[in-house]
């Protein structure tokens, strides 16, 4: 079997196995009855086996469609920002912009999330810049801006922050342990609804904060 069979079948199943997923909840769609946790869980569980045969598309994109110009070597695309950027602040802060709210998540991690930013400190270094490396303690400050019409979730234990610390994981810092990072979650209101993801050294957190809370609502701090 050539390798390029043998990743058309392991999508396949992929596919197949977020599929089988599906069908507690089309049960439940014809008329089942299932408790709110347990309809959260199924819900992620499906979200997690779509999201896995998508990742793994996306590799496979890359794998055989190396180089500009895609599949058949046609000129590439306008390049959009739909995902978010990445850029180093005067302080040697990483700041990570998504173009999108932290998704729901008590019993998943979001993996899309994780690749998503490691894919944009991917093109980031890709364009020449260096990525900060914090070796002592960090400081992880994850700073939703949104209206309230357009935040779902509340609750930030139900939020998927935790996909953020496995991205900047071995990259950005050694670990993500409790003596290594600290992780601060601010909500900010705005029009806009993204999020801003800075890292610093942990002894710069009291200028964060001290700018942060002089320009709140803005949040100019971000450029």
């Amino acid at each position: 079997m050539t390798d390029f069979k043998k990743d058309m079948a392991k999508i396949q199943a992929l596919v197949g196995d977020a599929f089988t997923a599906t069908g507690g909840l089309v049960a439940l769609a014809d008329g089942g009855v299932m408790s709110g946790p347990k309809l959260q869980q199924t819900l992620e569980k499906t979200a997690a086996g779509f999201e896995k045969a998508v990742l793994e598309l996306r590799a496979l994109c890359e794998k055989y469609s190396p180089g500009e110009g895609g599949y058949g070597r046609r000129p590439a695309a306008p390049f959009q920002s739909v995902d978010g950027s990445v850029e180093v602040l005067g302080y040697n802060w990483l700041h990570i912009r998504l173009n999108t709210l932290l998704p729901h998540c008590r019993y998943q991690t979001p993996t899309w999330l994780s690749d998503t930013i490691r894919r944009l400190l991917d093109a980031f270094e890709a364009r020449g810049n260096t990525i900060p490396y914090f070796r002592e303690r960090a400081m992880l400050v994850i700073d939703e801006h949104s209206e309230m019409d357009g935040r779902r979730v509340f609750d930030q234990d139900n939020k998927g922050w935790k996909a953020v610390c496995n991205a900047l994981k071995g990259r950005a810092v050694p670990d993500d342990d409790q003596y290594t990072l600290a992780v601060s979650l601010l909500s900010t209101p705005s029009q806009e609804n993204v999020c801003h993801i800075t890292l610093m050294d942990l002894r710069d957190a009291s200028d964060f904060f001290a700018l942060h809370s002089g320009d709140y609502v803005s949040g100019s701090i971000y450029g």
